[in-house]
């Protein structure tokens, strides 16, 4: 679990240093979101 979690914490990193305005910034969030959420979806 603690693999998964620093991995989206990196891949949030990433996208968070890739976008130009807070529009984007919205974008990466909820993108992140919806893998965390996914991936807890998995684990069940």
């Amino acid at each position: 679990m603690k693999q998964i979690i620093f991995a989206c914490s990196i891949i949030s990193l990433l996208f968070l240093s890739s976008c130009n305005t807070v529009e984007g910034v919205g974008k990466d969030v909820e993108s992140v979101g919806s893998t965390i959420k996914e991936t807890a979806q998995d684990n069940k």
